[in-house]
């Protein structure tokens, strides 16, 4: 699959940044309410790197993401290590936290989503290389932190750098 590692070829490389570039070109809004803008601090380097992500839940002023590659994702790892983020949904911008969700709650979401959104979550599981055709494998997926697909709130507040 295309999708199932993370890429690894310039090609695959430009496919997956190809929306960081709408962002950056300040088309970012076009893309609606359905993605993320996500700037966060490499953990080895300090340089600021950015990533696109498909929101899968909002509860008031946050915005929940997934992490398809799970716990190996560069940008989890990076959140995890320095949560302090700048985050743009539509034409919002935001400065706030990213806080790994604990894993039941991560699993209880992600299924949440799923019911929410049944194609669109299948297609996203598939192209990752998860098979989700089981009950309760959304939940189960969700709730595995290392071989899952972990989620995480990014939360709005203060600028605190």
């Amino acid at each position: 699959m295309f999708f199932a590692r993370p890429p690894r070829t310039r090609l695959q490389r430009a496919v997956h940044r190809a929306p960081v570039l709408l962002f950056r070109l300040g088309l970012g809004g076009l893309l609606g309410p359905r993605f993320v803008l996500l700037h966060h601090v490499g953990r080895t380097t300090g340089r600021e790197r950015r990533v696109v992500l498909e929101v899968v839940g909002r509860e008031g002023e946050d915005y929940v993401v997934a992490s398809g590659y799970g716990a190996r994702a560069q940008w989890f790892r990076n959140v995890r290590a320095e949560p302090r983020v700048r985050f743009q949904v539509g034409w919002r911008r935001r400065t706030g936290r990213a806080e790994v969700l604990p894993p039941a709650e991560s699993g209880r979401r992600l299924a949440a989503y799923a019911r929410s959104h049944p194609r669109t979550a299948a297609a996203l599981m598939r192209t990752i290389g998860h098979d989700v055709s089981a009950p309760g494998a959304y939940e189960r997926l969700g709730a595995d932190p290392e071989r899952g697909v972990p989620l995480v709130a990014l939360r709005p507040g203060p600028d605190e750098s």
